[in-house]
């Protein structure tokens, strides 16, 4: 675990986030904020990619808690049955599907709380809608983030919850609102767990790992 990198160094990472990807997108395909919901909840332990296969067509029949419903469980799994633990997570969007509806006069609520009393729904998964839809600045911290939240110093912490406060406290409110998509994306395709792409990297000059890659 690196040490926590200093303000102005912070600035420069993103500065430099920021130029190369003014404007960050998630890449979970949705219609609306309640596809996006289901969309994260079906994220866990999955790619993003495999979702979106499964999901557009799920999408297009169902894009409401009513239509879902209508829809059914063995309809749900029909479309969903290549992510990995479906049968539970088809469970859960059948479940917070009625709550949707019973509760919220088939709207999503807006606050965290709300959102992680849905049955699959976590405070990484009500991190990620509150951010992308509500345009919150709430860090869903997943195994990019927190890989290069700890390799980088950007974020360090031994813990999810850490690496969340981590982010919070030291990157700069400016940058925020896209901290976490930037963080998912460099993770992902460029701070990879086994081979880095460290010579490529735009912050390697200011990253204090170690071991890079040549």
């Amino acid at each position: 675990m690196a040490k926590q990198l200093d303000y102005h160094t912070i600035r420069q990472i993103f500065a430099r986030f920021q130029e190369a990807d003014p404007e960050p997108k998630g890449e979970l395909e949705h219609v609306n904020v309640y596809t996006l919901v289901v969309a994260v909840a079906l994220s866990a332990q999955a790619t993003d990619a495999g979702v979106n296969k499964a999901t557009r067509s799920l999408f297009e029949v169902a894009d409401t808690p009513q239509k879902m419903l209508d829809l059914g469980l063995d309809g749900l799994i029909e479309h969903i049955k290549t992510i990995g633990l479906y049968r539970q997570k088809a469970k859960n969007v059948m479940k917070l599907s009625q709550i949707l509806v019973d509760d919220y006069g088939g709207e999503v609520p807006n606050s965290r709380a709300a959102l992680q009393s849905l049955p699959g729904v976590g405070r990484k998964t009500a991190n990620v809608v509150l951010n992308m839809w509500w345009q919150h600045p709430a860090q869903a911290v997943d195994t990019h983030i927190f890989r290069l939240g700890n390799r980088t110093g950007i974020a360090p912490g031994r813990t999810v919850e850490a690496v969340e406060r981590a982010i919070e406290d030291n990157i700069p409110a400016d940058f925020q609102l896209h901290a976490h998509h930037w963080m998912i994306l460099h993770g992902r395709y460029h701070c990879k767990a086994r081979k880095p792409l460290c010579p490529t990297c735009i912050i390697r000059d200011l990253c204090p790992f170690e071991d890079k890659t040549p």
